[in-house]
């Protein structure tokens, strides 16, 4: 007891009989000398403790509950027996920890029960962690054997220790399996494998059933595991201590044999052991002696299966097996051989068939050794004797040599593992396993147990130094004071047993004694060491003594210790089995150094000289040498290693699970060593703090003003300093170290601490709630007063509203009766006067009736006689009209007859009139040329202004015209007057009929040109005369009813005229400046005799074939400079093509518009006249545009002229120029001569709008005669304003220009007709041969037939592949020479291009550029075949994606698509595999090089998946197809189906991105439990508590600053890196959200194992962080559109393990919210978790074993699986979803930076 003043409350350990330790608590202030300790028991029983200064101290301090359960003893701060004791049950009881630390040692308790912690994802989970980083665990101290071993380069050692049922064997095999998991060989040798396949072999030989354990090691063993330099397993070594070799032969009660007889007797009945002629274990006497042959759970042939699977592992022979196991039958058949005694009672014989089995099992005589079992042989110097045994000595000596058997076979087993274990190369390092008993104590104790326990006194010895040793270590690390603690040396002991004289050699040397026995050496034990204080006799017993060992007491009994030490074996029996015919026999009991023996049959008994032979060397060491002497052995190994100690703690003696007795645990660790180790580290200072987790832990113990500094270092000095005694602390250089007991004390000043601040708090909050209680009660007193008043006021107003309210219903009531009564009399008084006043009215009615009627019947009889005068008068005034007009016509038409015949005169005229003409016009040509140099420039400036004053005039009409769409809403009106119109078309098309045939007449009559004008004038009269008559009769007709409507259109017509009037008045000025413009103009050229007859006579602009000319004059003017002074000016030329064809696209136009207006004009010729003058407007606009166009191409000349005359002053002669402007000469000729066909069209164009525009007049002229009718105007003077003039003139031009166009489709006829005749004369050729040789096939006979139609199949196809050949020989020559062409032309073009640089036309060098035309590719590249490995090398071995980075994403893999399909283009499958071959095997090549650059794994997948999405893109089957262009159609594969290399590629590509996630793993996983659990994220929340040997130097890798933290900013930035890299390369988004989405699992599952492997982090705080950290991973995928990618699904776990730490854990209620709430965690998890769970303060509750078992039995119906941890190495099935390119591949821009000029597009 450290104080001597103890204060109420403090709780304390008090010593028990059952417990070992009970708990009390302190109800009275106890003052240093009261003789009692006033104390109250857990379960309120109060208690007085005496104590006193010497006989009964005062009791040990309790730790504070926020120090119970730690993971590491050391860290209480109360560091004695029952606090140990206290915490182990906790954690074993109440969290099934089966795993604590204490400083260096781990303490694992047994459970008898199968926990699922030790799988590989708990390997994984610990694999790279430092010790005390994680819970405690075997697998974290072979971590830090592991890393110290690869950190200091120094051997290392795992002892294991305890009592047998302690779970040593389990340990050490799990140890194994964790060096094979993470150290596994680097070769396929597989030698981890064969390592752990060594434990089921050991156990079934070396280990039994006892009463303490089911699979007892009865052995030691040392196995040392060899690494290499870079530390995988290369080998094994094992070394074996002490077998239990008296089991063989004997076995207590509920005891077994080694497993092995037990699995071979089970399966005993297959075919291969029916030799071994065995059966069940209970026949057997060596097997049966423990009367309970079976083990519960355990299948021995099943595990029989097991152990031959390890030994073939191993390398051992089929055959080898076969012989061990012979062995071990024979062994069997030993036990069972009945030696029955003769009558003198000294001698023996055998009779038993087990004894042949043994014989026939070893191959050894039957007779020999029957002979020698029941006889020896004494040797002495001068003969030798044969003496016989007696029962007793032959059972001795038949024990001794099935006991002897076994131990040789044994030996050689593991010879034979070692050798399969061994390995050529040369061991680096090992890591030794050490599986060796613990201290033993029993009720009889035997030679067995004086060993084992001799063994432990030699590991405690090093156990102690070790410890004592790292202590001081620490001290002086830490630079602080320090003195030399006391430990208890236990050498004095160890001296007692080994040293000269001690009990070994008094041992060795009384088995030396021919007649030495028990009794002797035990009274020579008692004379020579009696002095000793580790040796006493004991008072009852002679043959007994007691040492005094570290652990306790123990009294060995003496009976037994010298036959055991000799391990007497009869040498006659051990040379017969030399002697076997079996080589395996043979050479268990060979000597190493022996020859081999010959064989014989007999033994010699007898011979003439005796001559002694010499034991051999092995026989006579004593099994306390041998065991002394590797004993020595193995701590000289131990010695020279790194130890690391595992101390195994039996919970009970019934192997129940989880079942924890005190006094055995107590036992156990006083004897192992742990309470030695708590006993050191308290003389010390057992409490270790870094400043950093002491400030954040007790920072509010400070002041204010403390903690503004910054050095926390001071800070904690000045604190410690006014709260502790300098003595009991010390500052080391990045530790605080306490004494024992301070930390709790500290941890009460921070509990007062908080529990005055929530004294303050809760006094605070509660003043608050009073007073918002007294608010609110006066608020409601005022409320309920309130409404009091006002329901009292409302009452009162309710009455006064009734009492009013009766008022006005009695008055209402009496006024509704008075007004009835009244009504009544009135309503009587109405009824009276009406009937009266309607007698009267109906009486005058009837006679204002008849009145009416008759005035209605004379009306109606004057109107009719009226009508019936003026319908007679009407008829006889029309009847003369029709007559007289008539007779008119006909007296006219006679007269236009006659002028008809007589009208040569006009045909001379016309003829002197176009002589007149032709002369006119050469005069005019003649001065057009004298003058165009002098007005061009002048008539061109002020045409061109002009020009733009009339297209903007032009414009205005149009906007106005527009408004004359309104004529069309007329239409609608007059669409019912149709009907009535179609016997006025009868009429007409019979009037057509008759003018047809009488021109036929006139001009059978007639000569020349007259009466076809005749005919013209005729026609025209009849049949535009003809419609006013028609017309005007259906208008009279209709006059009453459309008179409304004819107004309305009289007026729109009127209006539509006049814009007419106006557009022909602003056309005539337009041709009358064109033709002053044609007259100024140069190089006029006579049109045809026709044209110029339709231009002179037509009153419409036409385009002047003057510009025609202008193009010849410029290549005239070229001819006459001279090729020698001529240059090329590309851009003009260029210029001029693209004109040309701008025009012939607006002739096409034009066309087509002139052909709809012919058809609206045949259609509607007599209902629509009117509008169609609305049409022409566009035609004569698509003539101006022309005409403008005509202008700039003429200025495109000019400035040609000064081009070249500019070139022929500056360039001298060269042929290539000569021949450069010879093929620019002959191009603008031809451009020329396609301007002339373009003009000549548009002459006949515009003749037709001049047909079109006469047409519209007509319909003018044919609307004023309607409108005429319609007036009632007499029509009779109809020809008086000249209209029939007009309309001949009209005809006149109509006429010609239906003869033109007459003529030229009776051409166009005759072309086709002749066409079609050749066509025919070959057709019918062609069928004439058919007919032929159809006529010869079915002559023949059908082989025949089938034969003769292959022949001409063939000779068809050859001819046709000849003309293809030509025509691809043609194509070729023309691209040949094309492309030479082209050569010249860039030459050329870049030389103008440099020339012209210098001078001031940007205009010309930016059209030639933008004219260029580039070659059109096919989007394939063509390489030569010695140029695939170069394309390999380039493109995938050399490249790195910082080369690409500025080009299209995956543009190798679109040249090596390219480079495919031109290899499919030509048809060659050598090229195309061995592209797609070389290709993917560099990938591989390139990717196992730099198997861990994250960069170019993407890059590479990238590609890859690219590539294979172009082999489906561009396959040409219709799934891929859809979203293709039509272009990219065009590029698919025609001869490949490469849908194998499609697998190939797709398997490639899950294997990279196998290999991209295992690289982000790999980088990510270190910074994941920093980050997720580790780092403040939110600052200022986490607490700290108490930490023991996690923070220990040792523990840490020293080569740096301390283990590397990472932040969640660390890693959100690290996923941030990976995203952007893989979206740069071009990786599909789908691919990208798996990436990420698999990364979030190895997050969340890292994140969770380690949370379910670390008490410190289970907490609130550590929840609240946690949520914080997954919202900002969330977060993060919302910003980088990754939500939809199942990634944040994946962290569901870890976010429900952070609500599970936050949520209250204490009722049933609460219980079912938890279930309901983690869904996504298994039982195992949720109880694992809640077991785990740690309050940092004082304040919080733990979570109770009752609340937990509600937890497990809600949980029960879940099948969740067994596996506690989550499988970080699980890859979720990866999807390469299909994601074709938008990228045409002709368009692909390849860098010159890549080197791949070999390549060619094609």
């Amino acid at each position: 007891m450290l104080k001597s003043n103890i204060y109420t409350y403090t709780r304390v350990w008090i010593p028990d009989t059952e417990d070992v330790w009970k708990a009390a608590e302190i109800v009275k202030d106890y003052k240093e000398g009261d003789p009692v300790l006033r104390l109250k028991l857990e379960d309120e029983t109060p208690l007085e403790y005496p104590v006193g200064p010497k006989s009964n101290p005062l009791p040990f301090l309790r730790n504070p509950d926020i120090l119970v359960g730690e993971n590491d003893l050391t860290a209480l701060s109360y560091l004695h027996e029952p606090a140990v004791l206290h915490n182990l049950r906790v954690r074993f009881l109440e969290s099934n920890a089966i795993y604590t630390y204490c400083g260096i040692v781990l303490v694992a308790i047994n459970p008898y029960e199968q926990l699922q912690i030790y799988g590989e994802e708990v390997i994984n989970a610990y694999s790279g962690q430092n010790m005390g980083d994680m819970d405690p665990h075997i697998f974290a101290v072979a971590e830090e054997a592991y890393k110290q071993m690869a950190r200091d380069e120094k051997n290392q050692s795992i002892i294991v220790s305890g009592e047998s049922g302690a779970g040593k064997t389990v340990s050490a095999k799990y140890a194994m399996r964790f060096f094979a998991t993470v150290g596994g060989s680097a070769s396929d040798t597989n030698v981890e494998d064969k390592v752990l396949a060594s434990s089921p072999i050991m156990e079934a030989i070396g280990n039994a059933k006892t009463t303490r354990n089911d699979n007892s090691s009865r052995f030691g063993k040392y196995i040392q595991i060899g690494f290499n330099r870079h530390y995988h397993i290369i080998g094994a070594n094992m070394r074996t201590y002490l077998l239990e070799k008296s089991r063989v032969v004997f076995q207590a009660e509920d005891e077994r044999n080694y497993h092995i007889f037990y699995q071979l007797c089970a399966s005993a009945s297959l075919p291969e052991f029916k030799d071994l002629a065995l059966s069940d274990a209970e026949d057997f006497t060596y097997t049966s002696l423990g009367e309970n042959i079976f083990i519960e759970g355990v299948n021995d042939a099943e595990d029989f299966k097991k152990t031959r699977e390890a030994f073939t592992l191993l390398g051992i022979k089929e055959s080898s097996q076969n012989s061990i196991f012979k062995v071990i039958a024979s062994i069997l058949h030993l036990g069972n051989v009945e030696i029955c005694s003769d009558r003198d009672g000294e001698s023996c014989h055998i009779a038993d068939v087990h004894l042949q089995h043994f014989c026939n099992l070893l191959g050894v005589e039957l007779q020999q050794m029957e002979h020698w079992l029941c006889h020896r042989k004494l040797a002495t110097t001068s003969e030798t004797y044969v003496k016989t045994m007696s029962t007793k000595q032959a059972t001795n000596a038949r024990d001794a040599l099935a006991k002897h058997i076994y131990a040789r076979m044994f030996d050689w087993i593991v010879e034979h593992i070692n050798l399969s274990l061994q390995t050529s190369t040369k061991q680096h390092s090992f890591i030794g396993v050490l599986d060796i008993y613990g201290f033993e104590t029993f009720e009889v104790n035997s030679f067995e147990q004086f060993c084992i326990n001799y063994a432990n006194e030699k590991l405690q010895q090093q156990f102690n130094s070790h410890v004592f040793k790292l202590e001081q270590e620490e001290y002086m690390k830490e630079q602080i004071p320090w003195t030399l603690i006391d430990f208890a040396d236990n050498q004095p002991c160890i001296d007692l047993i080994e040293a000269r004289l001690g009990i070994l050699d008094l041992l060795d040397e009384e088995c030396k004694v021919p007649k030495g026995t028990d009794q002797n050496w035990a009274q020579k034990l008692y004379n020579k060491h009696s002095s000793s204080a580790h040796f006493q006799k004991p008072r009852m017993s002679n043959i007994s003594f007691i040492i005094i060992h570290f652990a306790d007491k123990v009294e060995y009994q003496c009976d037994g210790f010298l036959e055991k030490n000799r391990d007497t074996v009869y040498e006659e029996q051990i040379n017969i089995l030399k002697a076997s015919q079996f080589q395996l026999v043979a050479d268990l009991f060979s000597d190493k150094d022996d020859v081999t023996p010959a064989k014989s049959a007999r033994v010699n008994v007898r011979a003439l000289k005796t001559v002694p032979k010499a034991p051999n060397k092995e026989h006579r060491k004593t099994v306390g040498h041998q065991f002394r002497t590797s004993l020595h052995l193995l701590m000289d190994t131990l010695n020279a290693t790194t130890p690391h100690y595992v101390r195994c703690i039996k919970p009970n003696d019934f192997k129940e699970a989880f079942s924890f007795d005190s006094r055995r645990a107590v036992q156990q660790l006083r004897a192992c060593g742990v309470l030695e180790t708590i006993r050191i580290s308290a003389a010390g200072y057992p409490s270790r703090w870094t400043y950093p987790d002491f400030f954040n832990r007790y920072r509010v113990l400070m002041k204010k003003s403390d903690m503004t500094t910054a050095d926390k270092k001071l800070v904690c000095k000045n604190l410690l300093e006014t709260l502790i005694k300098p003595d009991m602390f010390q500052f080391g250089k990045t530790k605080i170290f306490f004494r024992a007991g301070q930390v709790a004390y500290l941890e009460k000043l921070r509990t007062d601490r908080f529990r005055s601040a929530c004294i303050k708090i809760q006094k605070t909050v509660r003043g608050w709630l009073q007073r918002i209680r007294y608010r609110k009660i006066r608020k409601m007193a005022v409320t309920l007063q309130r409404y009091g008043r006002g329901y009292m006021a409302r009452r009162y107003a309710d009455f006064l509203r009734q009492t009013r309210a009766a008022i006005i219903c009695q008055k209402q009531c009496r006024m509704v009766r008075e007004r009835r009564e009244f009504l009544r009399v009135r309503r009587a008084v109405v009824t009276i006067q009406a009937y009266a006043k309607g007698m009267f009215t109906r009486r005058i009615y009837q006679e204002f009736l008849l009145h009416h009627k008759a005035m209605i019947i004379q009306k109606n009889v004057r109107g009719w006689m009226q009508r019936k005068q003026f319908r007679r008068a009407r008829n006889a005034a029309i009847t003369i009209q029709c007559a007289f007009r008539r007779m008119h016509a006909k007296r006219q038409l006679k007269q236009l007859k006659i002028e008809a015949r007589s009208a040569e005169h006009l045909k001379k005229l016309n003829t002197g009139m176009e002589n007149k003409i032709v002369q006119l016009q050469r005069k005019m040509d003649d001065q057009v040329r004298h003058q165009a140099c002098f007005y061009s420039e002048t008539v061109n400036t002020s045409l061109g202004s002009e020009v733009n004053k009339l297209q903007k005039q032009l414009e205005l009409l149009r906007s106005e015209q527009e408004d004359g769409g309104q004529v069309r809403s007329l239409e609608e009106e007059l669409e019912h007057l149709r009907k009535e119109l179609e016997e006025a078309h009868a009429l007409r098309n019979k009037m057509e009929e008759e003018h047809i045939n009488e021109k036929m007449d006139l001009t059978q009559v007639g000569e020349g040109d007259r009466p076809t004008d005749t005919a013209h004038v005729l026609s025209g009269y009849f049949q535009f005369n003809s419609l006013p008559f028609i017309d005007g009769c259906v208008c009279v007709s209709e006059e009453v009813s459309s008179v409304s409507l004819q107004s309305e259109l009289d007026k729109e017509r009127e209006r539509y005229q006049n814009l007419l009037k106006e557009f022909s008045r602003l056309e005539q000025r337009y041709d009358n400046l064109k033709e002053e413009m044609s007259l100024n103009k140069p190089g006029h050229t006579r049109n045809p005799s026709n044209q110029s007859s339709l231009e002179s006579d037509s009153n419409y602009p036409s385009v002047s074939t003057s510009e025609i000319g202008d193009t010849e004059d410029s290549i005239q003017l070229v001819d006459e400079m001279g090729i020698d002074k001529a240059a090329m000016d590309i851009s003009l030329f260029m210029k001029l093509q693209k004109r040309v064809r701008e025009l012939e696209q607006e002739r096409k136009k034009l066309q087509l518009t002139v052909e709809k207006m012919e058809e609206l004009a045949k259609r509607k010729v007599t209902e629509q006249g009117f509008i169609r003058g609305a049409r022409l407007f566009p035609l004569s606009f698509y003539l101006q545009e022309l005409e403008s166009e005509n202008k700039k191409l003429k200025n495109d000349l000019n400035e040609l002229r000064k081009t070249v005359a500019e070139r022929a002053s500056q360039n001298s002669s060269s042929n290539e120029l000569q021949d450069s402007y010879n093929l620019l000469l002959s191009q603008l000729k031809s451009a020329n001569e396609e301007l002339d066909a373009r003009k000549e069209e548009v002459l006949i164009l515009r003749t037709q709008i001049v047909s079109a525009a006469q047409l519209q007049e007509k319909n003018e002229n044919i609307l004023s005669l309607n409108t005429t009718v319609s007036n009632h105007q007499d029509w009779c003077y109809l020809n008086e304003d000249g209209e029939l003039g007009l309309a001949y003139q009209g005809l006149k031009q109509v006429a010609r220009l239906l003869e033109a166009q007459l003529q030229t489709q009776s051409r166009q006829h005759k072309d086709e007709l002749e066409a079609l005749h050749t066509q025919i004369e070959l057709l019918k050729g062609d069928i004439e041969d058919k007919q032929e040789k159809l006529s010869y096939m079915m002559s023949l006979s059908p082989e025949a037939q089938v034969e003769y139609s292959v022949q001409q199949e063939i000779t068809r196809l050859t001819n046709d592949n000849l003309d293809l050949k030509e025509l691809v020989e043609k194509l070729e020559k023309n691209e040949r020479k094309l492309k030479k062409q082209l050569k010249i032309y860039m030459k050329k073009v870049q030389e103008l291009e440099a020339a012209q640089s210098s001078r001031s036309k940007p205009e010309l060098i930016r059209q030639v550029t933008v004219q260029r035309k580039e070659k059109d590719f096919e989007g394939m590249l063509e390489y030569n075949k010695e140029n695939e490995a170069l394309l390999v090398k380039t493109l995938i071995n050399d490249i790195r994606p910082n080369n690409v980075s500025g080009t299209v994403p995956c543009l190798p893999a679109y040249i090596l698509f390219m480079c495919i399909r031109h290899a499919d283009y030509i048809n060659d499958d050598q090229k195309v595999e061995s592209l797609l071959t070389s290709t993917i095997n560099a990938i591989k090549k390139v990717l196992k090089k730099n198997n861990d650059d994250f960069e170019m794994t993407s890059f590479w997948l990238a590609n890859t998946s690219r590539l294979l999405h172009c082999l489906k893109q561009y396959s040409g089957e219709e799934a891929f197809m859809t979203q293709n262009t039509s272009k990219q159609n065009e590029h698919c594969l025609k001869n490949f189906d490469l849908a194998e290399y499609r697998q190939v590629l797709s398997d490639l590509s899950i294997q990279i991105y196998q290999q991209l996630i295992k690289v982000a793993e790999g980088i990510i996983q270190p910074m994941i439990v920093s980050a997720m659990l580790e780092s403040e994220s939110i600052p200022s929340l986490a607490g700290v508590k108490p930490m023991g040997y996690r923070n220990r130097s040792s523990s840490m890798d020293m080569d740096a600053d301390g283990p590397t933290s990472y932040t969640l900013q660390a890693l959100i930035k690290q996923l941030g890196q990976f995203h952007n890299i893989m979206r740069d390369h071009g990786l599909d988004p789908e691919i990208i959200g798996q990436a990420v989405r698999q990364l979030f699992h190895c997050i969340n599952a890292v994140t969770l194992n380690n949370l379910l492997l670390r008490k410190d982090v289970c907490s609130w705080s550590t929840g609240m962080q946690l949520r914080y950290n997954t919202s900002q991973l969330e977060e993060w995928l919302r910003g980088n559109n990754l939500y939809q990618s199942k990634a944040a699904a994946t962290l569901e776990p870890i976010i429900q393990a952070a609500q599970l730490l936050q949520v209250k854990k204490k009722t049933s209620q609460d219980a079912e919210a938890i279930c309901a709430l983690c869904t996504a965690l298994t039982m195992q998890q949720i109880v694992k978790i809640l077991n785990l769970y740690t309050p940092l303060n004082e304040f919080e509750e733990r979570v109770t074993v009752s609340f937990i078992r509600n937890i497990q039995n809600r949980l029960q119906e879940r099948n969740d699986p067994p596996q506690l941890l989550l499988d970080t190495k699980h890859t979720f099935p990866v999807l390469f979803p299909y994601s074709p390119s938008a990228l045409s591949l002709e368009m692909l821009h390849i860098p010159a930076s890549l080197n791949i000029d070999f390549l060619v597009r094609v």
